[in-house]
């Protein structure tokens, strides 16, 4: 898994590319990044989801373990360019009823607003 980031005005965009999983890291390595990008004062932040090849379940558990360290730091933590396969398991496990989700930057943006 690679991490990018950049920030966009007040938002921190973090874009990943490979698997979400426990036997490549992914899992710690996302973990990371976000407390790296909390402890630096960034409260806004947008995951791009759009090169995710795969999440399976410990990737799954550190989206909402990021998530709700973000909340609970008075952050924000969205989602951006859900592949059709991470949409479909997001509704299947009901955690796209937890995630904000946006298809365009623009409105990822602006929703933070």
């Amino acid at each position: 898994m690679q991490i990018d980031q950049r920030v966009n005005g007040d938002v921190a965009i973090v874009a990943i590319t490979g698997d979400i999983t426990l036997s490549k890291g992914g899992d710690v390595l996302l973990k990371d990044k976000i407390q790296s990008l909390l402890q630096q004062g960034h409260r806004k932040l947008l995951l791009d989801m759009g090169n995710v090849s795969y999440v399976d379940s410990a990737g799954l558990g550190q989206l909402v373990q990021v998530y709700a360290t973000t909340s609970h730091l008075g952050g924000s933590l969205k989602l951006l360019n859900l592949t059709k396969r991470l949409k479909d398991l997001l509704v299947l496990t009901k955690l796209l009823t937890v995630f904000d989700a946006y298809d365009t930057e623009a409105d990822a943006i602006a929703s933070f607003k």
